[in-house]
Formats: structure tokens, sequence, C-alpha cells
């Protein structure tokens, strides 16, 4: 049946609403980058409940179950990676005013960033508030504060809009979500954006990242924009004196941070978990959407509940290539020297893997040609992950198993060796269950 054929067949009255949904299925994708549809059912962002480790610690405090200790030089900073399981080591320092305290950074005074799978932690020096940014299950990325100001009970306080100015945009592939910045910062840390930012992710060209953080650790001949910064938009950057940082103690007060080091690996994680966490905010998105829109077309062409529009399948398979091209990081950048970190956290990074029958997980770094050992993302473990829809979840899933059956012979994949294919099919197995169940759904046709 056309458009004008089911036209007919309704009452007057519904046919503005079929235009209005036909519309709606057509240029779906086109609406939720516009950045409008994620406020509406079925996602509801800003009124849903929401599920995540700061919602479920703040719910903890409430009932009494949980309590934070303050310190008067950090706060409840400390106290929160604890309760949050975030590890220290993970800090890295961001000195470019980005940020939502911006006048209280600066190339003296940081911003120190902490984070593990699911939780990313703001902190600034004399800052009022904590900054929190937390995964769920469901609705992605969500936004919190602490305040800083005093001992007491202390109060977790959703963000309703403020922080979706930077974070629901291009650079966050139009979700609620998270991004690295690299830009041409001042002494003071402003950015000069008459040179030009840059969006940091695996894919970024190295000497382009970084710009307005410090970074320590080692990375031989390879050259970075960090630890450095310009007073006018002619003057070249100098990548050289900030190349190969192992102390920062010329440039600011250590002992004012929970961890000298602004690790350059935690930063290279940073970047490829950022981008992944918003390309499974949009599978998600998508395809709750997509169904909702075709569950409202069945009622109004009487057909059964279940079915799916071929536009709406259509929707949902786009999402989830993009999502396999990011969990087996396509498009990376290659690495040209050996990456060392300088803090541990190389080793408590590694120490969180799921690891397979012969040892191996997608945690276990390369640092040479590549971040990772195995190119297939440590976030298909992700609480975030495995909260997609099971329509989304399972194209991903039946997605990733042709590529690494060699099934797929896109060019898309051609950086994964038949051996790395192996090792990572032979990984996924021991690791993610439900990847079995896959492979035997494909296998029985």
């Amino acid at each position: 049946m056309n458009r004008h054929e089911a036209q007919a067949c309704l009452p007057k009255q519904q046919v503005t609403r079929f235009l209005s949904l036909a519309i709606t299925l057509a240029f779906g994708s086109t609406a939720i980058a516009q950045g409008f549809s994620f406020e509406r059912p079925p996602i509801d962002y800003h009124n849903a409940e929401v599920v995540d480790p700061v919602s479920t610690l703040a719910a903890k405090i409430r009932s009494g179950e949980a309590k934070l200790d303050y310190d008067k030089d950090f706060g409840y900073l400390k106290s929160v990676l604890k309760a949050l399981d975030v590890p220290v080591s993970s800090q890295t320092l961001v000195f470019s005013k980005t940020s939502l305290q911006l006048h209280c950074i600066s190339a003296q005074n940081p911003r120190s960033l902490y984070f593990n799978d699911d939780v990313y932690v703001g902190f600034c020096q004399q800052g009022d508030v904590l900054e929190l940014a937390a995964t769920g299950p469901k609705q992605g990325a969500t936004f919190y504060t602490l305040s800083q100001s005093e001992p007491g009970k202390p109060t977790f306080i959703r963000d309703r809009g403020n922080c979706l100015a930077c974070h629901a945009t291009g650079r966050t592939q139009n979700v609620p979500g998270y991004l690295v910045r690299s830009v041409f910062p001042d002494r003071n840390g402003r950015p000069r954006y008459g040179r030009g930012t840059f969006l940091t992710d695996s894919s970024s060209a190295f000497e382009d990242r970084w710009g307005g953080w410090y970074v320590t650790g080692q990375h031989g001949e390879m050259r970075h924009m960090g630890n450095t910064t310009c007073d006018d938009d002619v003057t070249p950057l100098d990548r050289e004196s900030g190349a190969n940082c192992t102390d920062l103690s010329s440039l600011i007060r250590t002992k004012n941070f929970l961890s000298p080091h602004s690790d350059i690996v935690a930063l290279l994680v940073l970047q490829h978990q950022s981008q992944m966490h918003n390309a499974i905010a949009v599978a998600n998105y998508e395809t709750r959407q997509a169904v909702f829109n075709s569950n409202q077309m069945n009622e109004l062409l009487e057909r059964p509940p279940e079915h799916l529009s071929e536009s709406s399948k259509r929707r949902i398979d786009l999402a989830a290539t993009r999502v396999v091209k990011h969990l087996l990081m396509c498009d990376e950048f290659p690495l040209t020297d050996q990456i060392v970190g300088s803090s541990g956290y190389t080793k408590d990074f590694r120490s969180r893997g799921k690891r397979d029958s012969q040892g191996r997980s997608l945690r276990d770094f390369d640092l040479r040609t590549r971040v990772f050992c195995y190119p297939c993302s440590y976030l298909i473990h992700s609480d975030a992950f495995d909260g997609l829809p099971k329509l989304v979840r399972d194209r991903i899933l039946k997605q990733l198993a042709t590529v690494l059956t060699n099934e797929d012979n896109s060019t898309d994949y051609q950086h994964i060796s038949p051996v790395l294919q192996r090792e990572i099919l032979e990984i996924l197995r021991d690791t993610k269950p439900e990847f079995k169940r896959i492979e035997r759904e494909l296998k029985d046709g």
C-alpha cells in the first residue's frame, strides 16, 4: 500500500496525523540530529527516571545506607571516587577554560577529571561543585553536580539542560554524551578559537590531540599539543617543549591534586570511551524511537502490534553498524612509537578486565601500533551495551560475528587480521555468553 492508498483508507481526521508520522519515519534521524527528539517520548530525556551509578549512590545516601566524608582540601571528591569505584590513577588534567567552572581553571590551576567505565567526575580547586556524568543502561549520559560548599548531607542535583549546550551536539553524535576537545590555549587557559579546535577521538591525528591538557608519559617521536600554550594566532605551537613529560612540578603545584600525573594512557582510553558511549546511546535512542513510530503507524493502519516497518528496520540496522564500527575501532589512527604511561593507570585498567580461558582480555594494551591488543571495545561488557534494546543488540552482535568470521569483506574492517579475528572471537565466546547464542542462531539460519 502506498502513502496515497493508505490515506484513502483512513478517516479524514486521521490524515494529518498519518502524514506527520510518515514524515517522522522518513526523517527521524534528522530529528535526532537537530537535538529535539530525545526530549520527547519515547526517550523523554529530562523527565524519565534514570538508573545509573550516581543515581544509585544518591538513593543510598538518602536512605542512610551510604555516606560521604568531607575533606577540607578536596571536599567530597575522595569519598565520591571511592563510593563509585573510580580509580585515582585515571586522573587527567585539563587547563583550558572549556567546562562549567571556567572561572576556577587556568594553566596553573587545571581541572582534574577521573573516570571508570560508567562514571566521570570533574574537580576544580576552589570550585563550587563536583561535576559528574554517568552512563546508565537506558538513558545514556546523565549529568549531575554535588555542592562542595560545606559538609553536611550531600545532595546530587541532576542537570536539566545546561550541560547539553555542549554535551548534545554533533561532537557527541547528537545525543546527550561526552567529548574530548583539543584547543589552542593561552597561558590563562582561554582557547584561541581563531586557530580552530579539534574533537579528539581514536581517529584523530596524534599531533592534533590534547591541546589544553596536561599529558604525562612517554610517546617517543610522536608529538601532541599538550603541556603548551600560545598567546597569538600566528606563532606555531611549540609541540616539542611539551613532549615526553613525566613531571609536571615545573608547571603546576602537583601536591594540590590527588595524583601528580595526567597519564597519557588514561587520555587514550578516555578518547575512545567517550565516543563509544555516544554510539551506544545513539543506537539505544534510534531503536526506541523507530519502534515507537512504527507502533503508532501499526495502530493507524490496523497492522499487528509487533510489525516493524522496513524504514524502521533500516534505521536500526544503520545504528547497529555505527556501533560495530566503533566497537572494532575502525579508522583508528596508527601509533608510530611506543606509549608508556606515567602512573599506575595501565595496570589498574587491565586488572578490571574479563579474561578468557587463555588469560586474554579486551582491556589488554598494545601501545605500539594501536592502543589495545585486540581492537574490540571493552565496553561490549558494559551495562550500557547490555541495556540496549534486544532488537539492536542482536543486530550488533550478528554484524560483529559476520565480520570476525570473515563473512563481511568490507574495507572498513580490513585492519583486523585473520589472527586477530580468531582471537577476538575466542575472547567473546568465553566472556560474553550472549555471543554464543548469536553464533548458534546464525549457524541455524
